[in-house]
């Protein structure tokens, strides 16, 4: 496989709560005034990511997979995923506040719905004055049977609620209760998996006058992490890799870079992810180079040996699957 840093076409998705951030801060191509998310890197079924540049450009996800395997992802990922891809890598714009909302893990996303779990991440890229989260509940010894009676009266009593600035980073794992607040621009890295079980919705209505469903009993089975804690405690190192999160399905970095610099992924036995959450940077692998900036996301297949990082000032995330940490998991069929 010739290794070259890969682009993706954006996959851009309407919702009832998003903006127009993703058009105007990221210089996503859309006219409408309410894109929540843009989908970077994804083989999610119906929404698989196509190449829009270099030597695979029109190649999806699932092409590249199962042409190229191990070269691809590494010898780990594929593995235990086969042409499965284990991350899905967005942009959110949140205008109004999502729904409070909870994902099942593993075990119980194949149980109910054949696929992943999806435990997940944010990085805070802007926020409007007094933004905030919802993560966790504020007794952590809340009965998950009160998920199935939460009103306007009393959901401020119960969901824990976080202040949130630029530079932020959360883990939230597959269980926890959370939502993205009003005005939060975020990175967010994820299990592949679009299984969303809404708790409340803030009794809002849709385009038809309807209120979404809500799915309260799955929520309060799936809900296992009651505690309110999930930021990041990191200091930024110049022109170094700093850790924010390390879990069974992901690591993610977050590199300062204001130089040449230089990466060996030699020894490290997966695909590199680059999302590029301020500024600029030129990225090398192979013979190609390309730029990234703000909003945009990189792909590294697992065959690179070395990346080359140009510039002047940028903060990019580093997101990649380690053999040494990521436990085998059960294949969705």
């Amino acid at each position: 496989m010739k290794a070259y840093p890969i682009k993706f076409n954006p996959i851009l998705k309407e919702k009832i709560w998003g903006g127009n951030k993703l058009a105007n801060l990221l210089g996503k191509a859309t006219n409408k005034d309410n894109v929540g998310e843009n989908w970077e890197i994804s083989d999610v079924n119906g929404n698989i990511s196509v190449v829009s540049n270099g030597l695979y450009q029109g190649q999806d996800l699932k092409q590249l997979i199962a042409e190229h395997k191990a070269e691809m992802v590494g010898v780990n990922n594929f593995e235990n995923f086969g042409a499965n891809f284990p991350l899905l890598i967005k942009f959110l714009d949140a205008k109004t506040d999502l729904s409070v909302q909870v994902h099942p893990d593993n075990q119980m996303a194949k149980q109910h719905h054949n696929s992943f779990g999806k435990t997940e991440m944010w990085y805070i890229m802007d926020s409007d004055d007094n933004a905030d989260i919802v993560l966790g509940l504020k007794d952590k010894h809340t009965n998950p049977e009160l998920l199935n009676h939460i009103t306007a009266q009393n959901v401020d009593t119960v969901f824990n609620r976080e202040k949130v600035k630029k530079g932020d980073s959360y883990f939230i794992p597959a269980g926890k209760v959370h939502a993205i607040g009003a005005g939060v621009l975020a990175a967010e890295i994820q299990q592949t998996s679009d299984i969303t079980y809404r708790v409340y919705d803030w009794d809002r209505m849709d385009d038809s006058g309807h209120k979404r469903e809500l799915h309260t009993k799955l929520a309060a089975q799936a809900t296992k992490h009651f505690e309110s804690n999930g930021k990041a405690d990191y200091s930024l190192i110049p022109n170094c890799s700093t850790n924010l999160v390390d879990c069974d399905y992901f690591t993610t970095n977050i590199m300062s870079i204001s130089k040449i610099k230089v990466r060996d992924y030699s020894n490290l036995d997966s695909f590199v992810i680059f999302m590029c959450v301020e500024g600029k940077a030129e990225i090398t692998s192979g013979l190609q180079t390309e730029t990234i900036k703000m909003g945009e996301t990189i792909l590294i297949p697992a065959s690179a040996k070395e990346v080359v990082f140009n510039a002047q000032k940028a903060k990019l995330l580093e997101v990649f699957v380690d053999h040494k940490i990521a436990r085998p998991v059960q294949k969705a069929s």
